[in-house]
Order: C-alpha cells, then sequence, then structure tokens
C-alpha cells in the first residue's frame, strides 16, 4: 500500500514466480491492484470482493469522488506526509464494521496501516477485466465501498456478480461467502 505501481509490481513479481496459471482475488483497494496485474499472460480470472474496478486511467479517488461521500469518510485521518488511515474508534466499528467480532476487531487494527495517497491517485492502465473472466462479490451494506458503487463497477466489468449481507469486512466477516465465489471461479475456468 505504497503506491499503485509499487503494488502491482510487487504482485506481478509473485505472479510471475509462480509460472503457473493464476486465479487473482483482490479486497478493496486489491481490486484496482489485480486490475492491472491480470493483464499478465499467468492470470486466468479476477475476482473482486467488495473492491475496486477501474477503468483505464481511473484513480481510486476518482471513483469514489465521483459518488456522493461513504459513511467512513468522517473516520479517516491524513497523516503529516499525506497519507491515509481509519480511526478506528468504537463509533467507526458501530457504523462501519458492525459485523466484525469484537475479538477480530483487534486483529484487524493491528494489521491496519496507513495508505500512501498514490493508491489513490495514480491512474489505472488498461484493466485486464476487459478480457479476463471476473467475477465480483459485492458487500449489500458496505459503509466503505458503498453497494452502488461495487454495483456499477461490476456491471461495467461484465463479471459474474453475486451480493452478500454485510459491511466491507467481507473476508473477515463472511469467508465462506468468499471462497464459494472463487470456487465457482475456479471451476469456470
Amino acid at each position: 500500500m505504497t503506491s499503485l505501481t509499487d503494488d502491482v509490481a510487487h504482485t506481478l513479481g509473485v505472479v510471475s514466480s509462480r509460472n503457473e496459471p493464476v486465479l487473482l482475488v483482490g479486497h478493496s483497494y486489491g481490486g484496482a491492484v489485480i486490475t492491472n496485474v491480470g493483464r499478465s499472460e499467468l492470470v486466468k480470472g479476477l475476482v473482486y470482493v467488495a473492491a475496486f474496478a477501474p477503468d483505464e486511467g481511473e484513480t481510486v479517488n476518482g471513483i469514489v469522488e465521483a459518488y456522493p461521500p461513504a459513511e467512513v469518510s468522517k473516520y479517516m485521518r491524513r497523516g503529516p506526509n499525506g497519507e491515509w488511515a481509519s480511526e478506528h474508534t468504537d463509533e467507526y466499528w458501530a457504523e462501519i464494521g458492525w459485523d466484525v467480532p469484537v475479538g477480530q476487531r483487534a486483529i484487524w487494527d493491528a494489521e491496519s496501516r496507513p495508505s500512501d495517497n498514490r493508491i489513490f491517485s495514480e491512474p489505472t492502465g488498461v484493466p485486464a477485466w476487459r478480457t479476463t473472466p471476473s467475477w465480483y462479490l459485492v458487500a449489500a451494506e458496505d459503509k466503505t465501498l458503498p453497494t452502488v458503487i461495487q454495483r456499477d463497477m461490476a456491471a461495467r466489468a461484465g463479471a459474474i456478480t453475486s451480493e452478500v449481507p454485510g459491511s466491507h469486512f467481507t473476508p473477515r466477516v463472511r469467508p465462506a461467502d468468499v471462497l464459494t465465489v472463487i470456487e465457482q471461479a475456479l471451476a469456470a475456468l
């Protein structure tokens, strides 16, 4: 989460080192990463989980700014070097991640780190979803990446789309549903 360019390069390095077919799965900002890494010939499919699926030239900021502000915006704080971090207060968890069990909140907080502004401001290249089979799992009550944005991106990408109830923390609170979409993608590929 240093820059889209760096994160794509790092992930592409991992994909290339496998030297075998790959199904990429991305959550949240990770969707912007797989949208670009997915151009690798090794990538056979993309799975977006409440994730960004930008089009060519789009930025994460540009996508979110085209819609009314998400509820999470009131909990976002800018650091001294332009980085962004969520303020994980009790109010944040009650409004944004109400479905994350209390015991898992500390784990999420420990893994959380500031995001360099470049992950939000660097434009995407030609999106892999134009030529690569794609699936999209929408989080129906997401207050971080609003559902309307998810549905719009999934439709634009021509992704096979399914929906689950819950917050942006879908991988944590609905892992079986995420696994189901991954298995569907693998079976189709």
